[in-house]
């Protein structure tokens, strides 16, 4: 696995039962004081939190009947804060820790990723709403102190450099919404012949104070903000990287989680060059192939569906939950483990992974190949494959589905764009082939240190 010359980070990546507040032989877990406190504590502020949602609905909105609903929310959490805060609370039941464990995998992992995805961009309208995005919100808090009550899942959540990913997966759900939920207003305004809200704010200001000004405010709070940090969570950093002890699981810094999770499914040159490399070009070439004029300055879905689908898909579903699945689901041996299955290093998967060739010519053909001999013919089946994808799938598209973008783009735009979308979902098929078929490598010509 690739190891980026980093000293050991963190503690230790799991905690074993006996250090955990759980039994040894049998995992009966127990919650001590200070974590039903910090539960507690956690609880009484999402109580706060809807309170003040409720007064926004009475006082702003004149709405009672939505105010009532999240005073009765905020009266929930507040039972949970004192069960916990009088260390009267529960731990989640056992059989949906091993329900979950059991459910969860890469397969389903992806694509519950996948469909929440498009049950989101399907139904964008009612998930942007107000009331239902803060419901949302508050199951997924109700089902994180839940969560947390188990000794393994708190063990990898709360690790210092751990807690950054949980603000990541808060703060990209946040925007996501925000900037969804301006598209959808827009778009109803102008479908009733009224101006984009940015239109109705088009008032210029000076960058002096006014810019300035803002910008120096969120500089001392950022700064504020990163002090306390310091000085609450320790820097998770040991002693300097040395090939005799290496941490395992050995893991990339964050950002770079989703390399190494294409790792998997590619080999190094492709996953570690060739892949960023074509999302780098690709960042580049947007704005010389991007045709479309509307959307401009203002937000809106149904003048930029092509590009808002394309660009969030490949940065929630193919980035950010890859970094998530690299930082709370990859363990020791990079196997997978469930959100509450306890880190064991000696865990040990059988991969049954076959190449395509042998798939072809030993599982369909029965004939078997000398090493190093007759190479060419044995990846012909896969070098068909890749070459029918890349060179025969673009005109394709042109002739068909994708008629009236070539038309509107011309030949070079429209093949640098395709081109673009082959490289970008030539993950997701490779992680689908890999999970149904077993198939480790399309094409793999060892002899020249080439596999796909």
């Amino acid at each position: 696995m690739l190891l980026f010359g980093q000293g050991q980070i963190g503690p230790e990546p799991f905690a074993r039962p006996n250090e955990i507040g759980e039994d040894p032989v049998f995992h009966h877990q127990h919650l001590d004081a200070s974590t039903q406190t910090g539960v507690g504590v956690f609880y009484l502020l999402i109580v706060l939190m809807n309170l003040g949602f409720a007064a926004y609905w009475f006082y702003n909105r004149r709405d009672r009947k939505q105010a009532n609903i999240w005073i009765v929310v905020a009266l929930v959490f507040l039972i949970h804060a004192a069960a916990y805060l009088f260390h009267a609370g529960w731990i989640l039941p056992a059989f949906i820790r091993n329900a979950v464990d059991d459910f969860i995998g890469p397969v389903t992992y992806f694509m519950l990723s996948l469909v929440l995805f498009i049950l989101f961009i399907y139904y964008r309208k009612g998930c942007t709403e107000p009331p239902v995005a803060w419901g949302i919100l508050n199951i997924s808090l109700l089902a994180s102190g839940w969560a947390i009550t188990d000794s393994n899942f708190r063990s990898i959540i709360t690790k210092e450099d751990n807690v950054p990913i949980v603000l990541l997966i808060f703060s990209v759900g946040f925007f996501t919404w925000l900037g969804m939920r301006k598209a959808v207003v827009n778009d109803e305004r102008m479908a009733r012949g009224e101006p984009p809200l940015e239109k109705l704010e088009d008032e210029k200001v000076l960058v002096w104070p006014d810019l300035v000004y803002t910008e120096l405010i969120c500089m001392v709070i950022a700064t504020f903000i990163l002090v306390i940090w310091g000085v609450v969570l320790k820097a998770p950093l040991e002693q300097p990287a040395t090939s005799a002890k290496a941490p395992n699981p050995s893991k990339a810094p964050w950002y770079f989680l989703g390399l190494q999770e294409m790792l998997v499914y590619y080999d190094p040159w492709m996953a570690g060059v060739v892949l960023p490399t074509m999302i780098l070009v690709g960042l580049i070439a947007i704005p010389y192939i991007d045709f479309n004029q509307k959307g401009n300055g203002y937000y809106s879905f149904n003048e930029r569906k092509v590009a808002i689908v394309t660009f969030n898909f490949g940065f929630i579903v193919l980035w950010v939950t890859l970094i998530v699945l690299g930082t709370f689901l990859r363990g020791p041996n990079w196997n997978f483990f469930g959100p509450f299955e306890y880190w064991d290093p000696h865990k040990v998967l059988p991969l049954n992974n076959v190449n395509l060739s042998d798939m072809f010519w030993l599982g369909l053909m029965g004939r078997v190949f000398e090493e190093g001999k007759d190479w060419f013919l044995r990846e012909l089946p896969g070098i068909i494959l890749v070459v029918l994808y890349m060179a025969a799938l673009p005109p394709l598209l042109a002739k068909t589905v994708l008629k009236p973008f070539y038309v509107r783009m011309g030949f070079v735009r429209f093949f640098v764009l395709v081109t673009l979308i082959q490289f970008m979902a030539a993950l997701p098929i490779k992680m689908v082939l890999r999970w149904t078929m077993n198939l480790k490598y399309i094409v793999y010509i060892p002899e020249y240190f080439f596999n796909i």
